[in-house]
């Protein structure tokens, strides 16, 4: 087990990443889906305050990361001239799902259900994303999901008390890079050899 003051290094990697993206989104060089990092933004942030709740200690600094990255992302698309917003019937679905999810943990109020509805609310936001980086993986920043998911085996790391709040949100982004990674880099594979 690490020192749990590592957490603040894997959270500051994740902010580094979205820093990353959000200058390429002003760029022009990655095209974020806003229903996504809109909720991405929204599910880390209510998981936070539910680990605060149930006293989860420095291991919720990735957590909060987690969407106050995301949140730089949003406010980079659209502040950004070129930026284009296009929602469609699955995007809405999604964001509909998602936030059924945490409309459910407002009448749970138990932090540990707290926690695992707002990261099952962030990965029905994430299909978007997961779609467009299977269609355009280019419009994908891959140093973002690299660094978001050392971030998170950083505070797995980290962790000596294993309930649910602790650990679940890290695991699940952890999974959810690594799932990201894999289809930004392998799409990028073929694209490049066709």
């Amino acid at each position: 087990m690490l020192d749990p003051h590592w957490v603040f290094v894997g959270a500051a990697l994740g902010l580094i990443g979205s820093l990353r993206y959000a200058f390429a989104t002003a760029r022009g060089a990655a095209r974020p889906n806003l229903v996504t990092w809109s909720l991405w933004a929204a599910a880390p942030l209510i998981g936070f305050f539910a680990q605060l709740s149930s006293g989860v200690g420095p291991q919720s600094a990735l957590t909060l990361a987690a969407g106050l990255g995301p949140l730089i992302v949003v406010l980079s698309a659209l502040l950004t001239a070129h930026s284009r917003v296009r929602v469609g019937l699955f995007d809405l679905g999604c964001a509909a799902v998602a936030l059924i999810a945490l409309v459910i943990w407002f009448g749970l109020g138990q932090a540990s259900l707290a926690v695992v509805a707002a990261a099952s609310a962030d990965a029905v936001a994430a299909l978007p994303t997961i779609r467009k980086a299977w269609s355009d993986p280019e419009s994908e920043n891959l140093l973002f999901y690299v660094l978001v998911c050392l971030g998170a085996v950083i505070t797995l790391l980290t962790i000596d008390s294993w309930e649910p709040e602790s650990w679940v949100f890290a695991v699940y982004i952890v999974a959810l890079t690594t799932l990201l990674t894999a289809i930004i880099s392998g799409r990028r594979g073929l694209s490049r050899r066709a």
